[in-house]
């Protein structure tokens, strides 16, 4: 069973927050509020999220201040951050956003559909990015422990080749989506989906370098998933 994302919500207005859950219901991922950004950034500290909604306007701790948190910690700055806003001071409001990290910068009263379609956008790349470490996890237990995993090929030949397998699939799905996203999505999305090829493109290089007759150093050749 694929596990479901989950969605980072954080706005001081319950109201906000019903509306938010509303809309992206549809999407049938895991909607997590936070009503601070204190709270938000306590949520952080134990749970990956898929996509962050960050209202730019509370009491306390602003969006612009939790974002520049959120981009300081090494678990949470590469997590997408939309800030949403119900006030538009123009331009350098707009810039003061992109700058504290935001992939995207909506103001209220927004269209939900295009909300719902932008989260959806990095809800994909998220499960992708889950898929790639899952088979990098799996690969690395298997040189680690020389032993075969637990339901899979009982001969490394087959192991790897059960890899590569799953590998192809992820790796057609992330061409798949790279195209859509060329086509109809904005920078910020389109430059997320070309970090996670990358990251396909080095795991394929590590198993192709696993081959027989590839040399003996392939090991150190698995790259990190961080």
């Amino acid at each position: 069973m694929v596990q479901k994302a989950k969605i980072l919500l954080v706005d001081d207005r319950p109201e906000n927050l019903l509306a938010l859950e509303a809309i992206l219901s549809a999407l049938d991922q895991t909607l997590v509020r936070a009503s601070s950004g204190e709270e938000a950034l306590k949520a952080l500290l134990t749970d990956d999220f898929a996509v962050i909604l960050l209202d730019v306007q509370m009491p306390g701790m602003d969006g612009f201040e939790t974002a520049a948190h959120i981009k300081r910690r090494e678990r949470t700055r590469d997590i997408p951050i939309i800030f949403l806003t119900a006030i538009n001071h123009g331009p350098h409001h707009t810039f003061r956003g992109y700058a504290a990290g935001a992939v995207d910068y909506i103001s209220k009263p927004f269209d939900p559909w295009v909300l719902r379609a932008k989260v959806s956008v990095f809800v994909e790349l998220y499960m992708k990015n889950c898929q790639l470490r899952e088979q990098a996890a799996l690969l690395r237990l298997q040189l680690e422990s020389g032993q075969p995993v637990a339901g899979e090929a009982a001969e490394p030949a087959g192991l790897l080749a059960e890899l590569s397998a799953r590998l192809a699939a992820v790796e057609e799905q992330a061409e798949a989506l790279s195209k859509q996203l060329n086509e109809s999505a904005d920078a910020a999305a389109v430059a997320t989906a070309a970090h996670l090829e990358r990251k396909l493109t080095g795991l394929r290089r590590a198993l192709d370098a696993l081959e027989p007759g590839a040399g003996s150093g392939a090991a150190s050749q698995v790259p990190s998933q961080n």
